[in-house]
């Protein structure tokens, strides 16, 4: 297989041990301390000839020092589990059953962060690296704030690839690129008044039930237009004097998907549309959130989609690995319709693609799973690229 003649069965079986500790190792959001340094200790012991753990808590790990720069990024943080009696394995104990290893994480998405994490030190093995430079992170806090731990990752670094591989799971199909998102909320404003005289108030609760029948019809139209996003209300809570006191201010949360052709801006002017007439405003729905180091985390939900073009020189060198690992050119591609730490180096101008192991829609669910042929195959595609960049 190309440049993998000396890959050997115990290579492999030494990347399904590593994967299958991490699945092991609980690493919450804002919790993945434990993770981090079972990277980092690997890392070292496989060679590579720089790695630490950065300011907001990422492991970074590079091999070579080329004027060619590619980065590989996984996230180390899950989503918790809440359901574990459930699971047919328990949720952190990496199971194999039927072929397949169970647990948090397992598809989302610590098998693509173990594969890059052994195919870079694969590649540096078997003399890849000339002119090249690769860099390896596990970031944090990606199930909250897509993409902010990478801004922190380029800009303490210094860092600015020329390539980005997102190891997101595809099943092992390359992905060219995913949807936008913008996230805001929505406040009405009401006048507080005893619960024996309503009228004398106004109740921002009732103010709100327009606006939300106006997301639900949205969210119609969007679905009927072709090439149209989604819009959904994931949040609702309100503020009043005591619970015999008229409201005197609701707020909703909205998480709007973007799909190809659909912009910001236009979102902006259906929040404008969703509050006309209302005692209402609405503002961007930034969240806030401090990393196991101590970084604060901003993150700014408002993103285009994105999609790299079949014929760029990154899918192009991909295609050439994929039929090196798999023995035929791909069949298809995808298009994630979730979004990831894509969305910075996209913004950036830095050529972007997605691969890796596992299937998507298992992703954040109970039973979630992969099986770990997938991992050994994500690892090899990894190394051929390597090679071809």
């Amino acid at each position: 297989m190309g440049h993998l003649k000396t890959w050997t069965n115990e290579y492999g079986d030494e990347l399904i041990a590593f994967y299958r500790e991490a699945v092991r190792t609980r690493s919450y959001s804002d919790e993945e301390g434990a993770y981090a340094e079972k990277i980092l200790q690997k890392m070292m012991e496989l060679g590579y000839d720089e790695s630490y753990i950065d300011q907001a808590g990422n492991v970074v790990g590079r091999v070579g020092n080329g004027p060619s720069i590619l980065h590989f990024d996984s996230h180390m943080d899950t989503v918790q589990v809440n359901d574990e009696e459930g699971w047919k394995a328990p949720p952190f104990e990496a199971q194999l059953v039927d072929g397949m290893i169970y647990g948090r994480g397992s598809v989302d998405m610590k098998g693509g962060l173990s594969a890059s994490v052994f195919a870079a030190a694969f590649a540096k093995k078997a003399g890849l690296l000339d002119g090249k430079t690769v860099y390896v992170t596990g970031s944090v806090c990606e199930e909250y704030c897509d993409g902010v731990c990478l801004e922190h990752f380029y800009k303490d670094s210094g860092v600015r690839p020329d390539f980005c591989v997102i190891c997101e799971p595809s099943d092992n199909v390359i992905t060219l690129g995913h949807t936008g998102k913008v996230q805001a909320r929505i406040k009405t404003h009401g006048v507080s008044a005893h619960g024996s005289a309503p009228e004398k108030g106004i109740n921002a609760v009732y103010e709100m039930a327009e606006i939300i029948r106006r997301v639900e019809a949205l969210n119609q139209k969007l679905h009927d237009r072709k090439g149209g996003g989604t819009i959904v209300l994931s949040n609702i809570s309100c503020v009043s004097a005591s619970l015999n006191a008229v409201p005197s201010e609701c707020e909703i949360y909205l998480d709007r998907r973007l799909r190809l052709g659909e912009t910001v801006e236009q979102v902006k002017a259906e929040l404008d549309g969703l509050i006309e007439g209302k005692r209402a405003s609405w503002e961007p729905g930034t969240l806030y959130h401090t990393s196991w180091k101590g970084t604060k985390l901003v993150y700014n939900p408002a993103h285009e989609p994105w999609k790299i073009a079949k014929e760029h020189p990154l899918t192009l060198a991909c295609n050439d690995a994929y039929e090196s690992v798999f023995g035929k050119k791909p069949e298809r591609y995808d298009f994630w319709d979730f979004g990831t730490n894509a969305v910075v180096p996209v913004s950036m101008g830095v050529p972007t693609i997605g691969f890796g192991p596992g299937e998507y829609k298992l992703a954040h669910m109970q039973n979630e799973c992969c099986d770990p042929e997938k991992v050994k195959e994500a690892c090899r595609f990894y190394t051929e690229l390597i090679a071809r960049l």
